[in-house]
């Protein structure tokens, strides 16, 4: 068990700070988030080009580490060590909430396991921000990130979550928008989606309508920039199959509309059995009078 008191610590130990940046207007930044960077030890970026120019525009100077992909197991280790050292630490993504489809979630994995206190400074979020803008239900919803990069791969991971009744949301990139929207096609149907790019940012757009319209749109308005994608849940209704045709037709009825359809009595028993989802001993009883 870990209890961690964040501001009521009575350890030597640091803290680690998530801190949320702009996902693209710099007016995002929070006045909490400034004060954090201001007053921690060090800062550890996902790219320190792209942070020390956040830093510069809101005149907060601190020394810069780097924390990405490729060398999170030493420098993790090093974050770590200066942690328990007393350090305090802010950790800052490219974009958004740092641990959230970029590295982080290791390093809080490591500090928490270490009775490190951890502590989020909220900030700007694509998927929320996307979410809530959509229309489509937030009552329930889905973060999946990226979708993998082969299409075996898109296609496992879609047929894992085809009959979430919940709202799904990833991310993509532009280069791949078209790939990944045709896959979930294939794999979910044709359902309502939004598409959403260059979130909070001067060119934002929201593209709402099915995922075969979004394609359309795109085939002619090719898009750049990072990209939210939402896609809404299967229906209950949806998940039964579709309406029942024969619903109102006794079973008798229903193997009759069969075998004027051109099927022998065998296989119009066979289908109705089928559509009803009922043995096909009981349907041949039914209908031979048993």
């Amino acid at each position: 068990m870990n209890t961690q008191k964040s501001y009521n610590s009575e350890n030597d130990l640091g803290v680690l700070y998530l801190v949320g940046t702009p996902i693209g207007n710099l007016d995002d930044m929070t006045y909490r988030a400034v004060k954090i960077l201001r007053q921690v030890d060090l800062i550890a970026a996902e790219d320190t080009r792209h942070t020390i120019k956040l830093l510069n525009h809101f005149d907060i100077q601190k020394r810069l580490v780097s924390y990405h992909e490729h060398n999170k197991d030493s420098s993790g280790k090093e974050l770590i060590k200066r942690l328990e050292e007393g350090t305090n630490i802010a950790l800052v993504s490219d974009a958004g909430m740092p641990a959230i489809s970029d590295p982080g979630n290791e390093l809080v994995n490591e500090a928490v396991s270490r009775g490190i206190s951890v502590i989020p400074i909220p900030g700007a979020n694509a998927a929320i921000s996307g979410l809530v803008a959509s229309g489509l239900s937030t009552r329930k919803f889905v973060f999946l990130g990226f979708l993998p990069r082969e299409k075996k791969s898109i296609t496992k991971e879609l047929e894992r979550i085809k009959d979430y009744t919940e709202t799904l949301v990833f991310y993509e990139a532009p280069h791949r928008i078209k790939k990944t929207l045709k896959v979930i096609t294939e794999v979910l149907g044709n359902r309502k989606a939004v598409l959403i790019r260059e979130l909070t940012k001067k060119h934002e757009e929201f593209i709402r309508g099915t995922i075969e319209e979004i394609l359309k749109y795109i085939e002619f308005n090719p898009l750049k920039g990072e990209m939210t994608l939402v896609i809404e849940g299967i229906s209950e209704s949806q998940k039964k199959g579709p309406e029942s045709w024969w619903i109102a037709l006794t079973i008798n009825e229903h193997v009759e509309y069969y075998i004027k359809d051109g099927k022998t009595s065998k296989e119009a028993i066979k289908l109705t059995a089928k559509d009803r989802n009922l043995p096909k001993r009981d349907v041949y009883k039914i209908y031979h009078g048993y």
